[in-house]
């Protein structure tokens, strides 16, 4: 039995460099929509007010893409393919790490005062989501 989500792997998940406008009276950024990023934004989040030792995440999803900017302060984002796992520390708010579908995701280790902000390819789906690693495994077709 063929998986169709196995195709994605953390090789599609990179920083983006977002597009920066540098002035003395302070610095824009900005994000479009298949034009900086490989989907359309259907939704927005943000995380805040995380205390300091607590993890956010530890999920994947079926089909979401999303893109991951620390708009202040910084965190990590581990991501997982089931096959090996990469950490990235995010500190810029004009880099994005973009998060592929089919790709556990961890997110740890956030400053004081931090905030996350997240891009997302659709709208809040319940079963869009893997909650559980035994079950994200499974699905990606891998022997344990």
């Amino acid at each position: 039995m063929t998986n169709h989500h196995s195709k994605f792997s953390l090789d599609d998940c990179r920083v983006i460099d977002l597009p920066k406008i540098s002035d003395p009276r302070g610095n824009l950024t900005f994000v479009e929509g298949g034009q900086h990023i490989p989907f359309d934004i259907q939704r927005v989040y943000y995380l805040y007010d995380v205390p300091g030792g607590a993890e956010r995440g530890g999920h994947a999803h079926k089909g979401l893409h999303q893109l991951i900017i620390a708009m202040s302060g910084s965190f990590d984002v581990v991501l997982d393919d089931g096959r090996r796992k990469m950490r990235y520390h995010l500190n810029r708010s004009y880099n994005g790490l973009y998060v592929c579908p089919m790709i556990w995701r961890e997110l740890d280790n956030f400053s004081s005062g931090s905030v996350c902000m997240v891009l997302a390819s659709n709208r809040y789906d319940e079963n869009d989501y893997y909650r559980e690693y035994g079950a994200y495994f499974a699905a990606q077709g891998l022997e344990s």
